[in-house]
């Protein structure tokens, strides 16, 4: 019996690569690892995240949501506003276990994906 020992890569369906480029490296900041004209590979702190126009119809539709770890949720937020980054909420608190509170805010790609940011802080 074989186990899984960790993500090695998440796919992201996009509708125009250069477009949804922009935005993973430009406005999240995130390192391009490479591209070609059907997909971009991006790093994110040992994770590969793969942009990619749809093979087939089935796969044409927004994604999972992607939860990007930051240090400081509002900073981040404020930042990204700043850059006309569409939130669907404002960072609030999701869960409080002992003295840590879970904050997240949610937001759309320009392909119409939903991710989140999130950030573990201790109150």
């Amino acid at each position: 019996m074989t186990s899984i020992k960790s993500v090695g890569q998440i796919g992201v369906p996009v509708q125009n690569i250069t477009r949804a480029v922009n935005f993973y490296k430009g406005l999240l900041g995130l390192p391009l690892l490479y591209n070609t004209d059907s997909m971009a590979f991006f790093e994110c702190d040992g994770l590969r995240l793969m942009l990619t126009l749809p093979e087939k119809e089935e796969f044409a539709h927004p994604s999972s949501v992607i939860y990007f770890q930051v240090d400081s949720i509002q900073a981040t937020y404020e930042h990204l506003m700043n850059e006309n980054v569409t939130f669907i909420d404002k960072p609030h608190v999701v869960a409080k276990m002992g003295s840590v509170e879970t904050w997240m805010v949610f937001f759309k790609d320009t392909e119409g994906n939903t991710h989140a940011l999130m950030s573990e802080l201790t109150v």
